[in-house]
């Protein structure tokens, strides 16, 4: 008799699996803006130099690629008969297919706020976004302008143009962000000893400036600075209660210590006082007086902001007092500067009244101009023969009118 068969009942549920929690991710498909604006000083003088020949301006950076304006005066395209002005946004570094978005903006100078705007942004594009294929490729308008219009209109005013220029480069992201964020507030270190720089408290130190008292903190200082740092902890006569200060006005002592204490320049104060048409020259500015005294007190990071402000004030009537300035307060990114522009622009500068200063009082920057100049002269191809003779001119004595000049012993 045989065995009755085994039968195996199998469940139809599933075991039940962990299950991960739920995530979540966007693609954000945007632009990153940027803008330039381009002045072109002397336009009537640029008129003439030649059809599809250009004024470009400094390149700037957008979206991780840099771009530059180009200005035809007589025009890119030789059809045109120089009748049109042409403007184009030129992609000036490497990149392939970059695609981006534009605006150029001609500015009305009768300050009516009629500027005449060619844009991409705002408006529907049929295609989506300019693509630049490679470096040098360019995107524009080669008749922007009716020459003959440009000159009697409002846009052009004491022979200048200025020209806006936004590119937004497009770029795509995942976000990825949390459900949660917390908001971290910006650092008020600063404002916290800034606070306790105008109540005063725990002062052990009280600077005499020109008979205006200062009270201040020896710690706070020293930390600051090591020329108050050996004065405060290593000298001798570092517990004096009241230091007087020579050779420094109250404005510019208060201006740098709200700086040691707040890590920050009275920024409203000195544009005021940089564009002020009282000042005589540079060296009477706060920023100037302030760069002094960052030499003085070995303040690195108030001389580099000094620095970039003086920096905005270079002029062919400026460099040479900057110049003189910079090489005497140590300021070496500056003078850096001050010689390349003055080396670019010798034949105008050497008939400034700066350079006759420069002459005659700091014969040794002179010097280091021409070998500047000399540099200058191995690295372009164009334009050498003029500041060559200039060059030689002054290295031999003599300024750009002939004359002889007696050298300062």
């Amino acid at each position: 008799m045989s065995e009755p068969p085994t039968i195996t009942h199998v469940s139809d549920k599933l075991p039940i699996a962990e299950l991960s929690p739920p995530t979540s991710s966007r693609s954000v498909t945007d632009t990153v803006n940027g803008s330039h604006r381009f002045v072109i000083q002397g336009y009537s003088l640029a008129k003439g130099m030649g059809v599809g020949k250009h004024i470009a301006s400094d390149t700037f950076t957008v979206g991780g690629h840099q771009w530059a304006i180009y200005f035809y005066p007589d025009g890119k395209n030789p059809e045109d008969n120089s009748m049109y002005v042409s403007v184009f946004i030129a992609l000036a570094s490497e990149g392939t297919d970059v695609r981006a978005l534009f605006e150029l903006t001609l500015v009305d100078q009768s300050g009516k706020g009629k500027d005449k705007v060619h844009s991409h942004f705002d408006r529907s594009l049929e295609s989506g976004p300019y693509t630049l294929k490679y470096r040098g490729s360019m995107w524009g308008y080669k008749r922007f302008f009716r020459r003959a219009l440009l000159e009697t209109s409002d846009y052009l005013k004491d022979d200048c143009l200025k020209i806006n220029c936004t590119v937004g480069v497009v770029r795509s992201t995942i976000d990825c962000s949390s459900l949660h964020t917390i908001q971290v507030p910006d650092p008020d270190i600063g404002a916290h000893f800034g606070m306790l720089l105008e109540n005063m408290e725990a002062s052990d130190i009280i600077f005499n400036v020109a008979f205006e008292k200062f009270h201040a903190h020896k710690l706070v200082l020293a930390a600051r600075s090591p020329v108050f740092r050996n004065e405060f902890l290593y000298e001798q006569d570092g517990n004096e209660q009241e230091i007087v200060v020579n050779d420094m006005e109250p404005e510019v002592f208060k201006a740098m210590l709200h700086f040691i204490y707040r890590d920050a320049l009275l920024e409203e104060e000195l544009e005021s006082t940089s564009t002020s048409s009282s000042t005589p020259c540079i060296s009477d500015t706060l920023t100037a007086k302030l760069l002094s005294a960052a030499d003085r007190y070995d303040l690195t990071r108030l001389r580099k902001l000094c620095e970039s402000h003086l920096c905005k004030d270079i002029s062919i009537n400026s460099v040479a007092q900057i110049l003189a300035l910079a090489d005497r307060y140590h300021a070496a990114e500056l003078k850096s500067v001050c010689l390349s522009f003055a080396a670019e622009n010798l034949a105008a500068v050497t008939q400034s009244d700066g350079f006759e200063y420069l002459k005659e009082n700091c014969p040794s920057l002179q010097s280091e101009l021409l070998k500047t100049v000399a540099g200058c002269e191995d690295d372009c191809s164009s334009g050498g023969g003029k500041s060559k003779s200039v060059w030689a001119q002054l290295s031999d004595g003599g300024d750009t009118n002939g004359r002889r000049v007696r050298q300062r012993t």
